[in-house]
C-alpha cells in the first residue's frame, strides 16, 4: 500500500479530510523551499504538493506562473526539486510530497531515469499536468513499479470516457479541478462540485481532491463536503509574496493551521 494510500484510509477511518498545499520549489528563494515544507507540516497538512518550476504552465494562472519565473530565475529544475525532497526527508519520513508539473522537464530526463530518481528521493506521487490518461498507460505503470502513484486531473469538461480511463490508472488520489480556465480564479460553485463528484465516485474509490478557487478556510469547509481533501496553491503563493520579509514561514503555518482547523470543525 502506498504512503498516500494509507494516508487517505487512515483519514477516512478518522473522519477527516485531507488538506493538499502547493508551492513552487525554489520560490520564493531555493534555500526557503524545506522550511516552508516543514511549516506546512506543522500546520496540519496532510500530502505537499511541490511543483516543479516550468516556462510554459498552460494551466496556471498569473500567480503560479510568478511563481515559476522566480523560481527558474534561481536556475531550479526537476533535478533541484528532486533533491529539496531529499533534503525534506532527512527529518520528514512521513508526509507524502507529491511532485507537480508539466511533461517537458520529465521527457528531457526521461521516464524510466525520473522514475528511479523520484523513488530514490522520496516522492511519493506525480502529477504531470499534460499526460492524459489515456496516453499515459505505460507511464502510470513505471511510475507505480517504483513505488509511486500516477496522479492524474479531471475537469468539470470531462467526458465520462475521460472519468474511465483516469480510474483504471491513477492511484493515490484523483485531482478534480473545481471550474473551467486557470489557478487562480476565483468563481468557485460548490454546487457544481457537489453534483459532479458523485459521478466520478461511480467509476472508481480513489480518493478525490479537489482544487482551483479554494481560497480561505470557508471554501475549503465548503469543499470538503463533497470532497475527501482539498488542495491550496494560487492563495498560498499570494501570501508567500505579500509576506512581509522573514515572515514568510510563520503566515504560512498560521494560514495553514486555520484551514486545517475549519476542516477538523466539521468532523471533531
Amino acid at each position: 500500500m502506498s504512503k498516500i494510500t494509507a494516508l487517505f484510509k487512515e483519514l477516512k477511518a478518522t473522519g477527516k479530510k485531507g488538506l493538499i498545499p502547493f508551492i513552487t520549489a525554489g520560490d520564493p528563494d531555493p534555500s526557503m523551499t524545506v522550511e516552508l515544507m516543514h511549516a506546512l507540516v506543522r500546520g496540519g497538512s496532510s500530502v505537499i504538493e511541490l511543483g516543479v518550476p516550468f516556462s510554459d504552465p498552460m494551466a496556471d494562472g498569473p500567480v503560479i506562473q510568478r511563481s515559476s519565473e522566480r523560481a527558474l530565475t534561481h536556475g531550479v529544475t526537476l533535478h533541484s526539486c528532486l533533491e529539496m525532497v531529499k533534503e525534506f526527508r532527512k527529518k520528514d519520513a512521513n508526509t507524502p510530497v507529491v511532485l507537480m508539473g508539466y511533461a517537458n522537464p520529465v521527457e528531457q530526463m526521461g521516464a524510466e531515469r525520473f522514475a528511479s530518481e523520484a523513488k530514490a528521493a522520496g516522492v511519493d506521487g506525480v502529477l504531470v499536468v499534460d499526460y492524459p490518461p489515456e496516453e499515459c498507460v505505460d507511464f502510470a505503470a513505471r511510475m507505480r513499479v517504483a513505488g509511486i502513484d500516477p496522479i492524474f486531473l479531471l475537469a468539470p469538461t470531462s467526458s465520462h470516457e475521460r472519468i474511465k480511463e483516469a480510474a483504471k490508472i491513477a492511484s493515490g488520489y484523483i485531482y478534480y479541478v473545481s471550474m473551467r480556465g486557470v489557478t487562480g480564479a476565483s468563481h468557485l460553485n460548490t454546487q457544481d462540485v457537489a453534483s459532479i463528484i458523485p459521478k466520478i465516485r461511480e467509476e472508481t474509490d480513489i480518493p478525490i481532491a479537489v482544487g482551483f478557487g479554494i481560497s480561505d478556510a470557508a471554501s475549503a469547509k465548503a469543499v470538503s463536503n463533497s470532497a475527501d481533501a482539498v488542495v491550496i496553491g494560487s492563495r498560498i503563493i499570494r501570501l508567500l509574496e505579500d509576506a512581509p520579509p522573514g515572515q514568510a514561514v510563520q503566515s504560512l503555518e498560521t494560514f495553514i493551521r486555520e484551514i486545517r482547523d475549519a476542516l477538523d470543525s466539521q468532523n471533531p
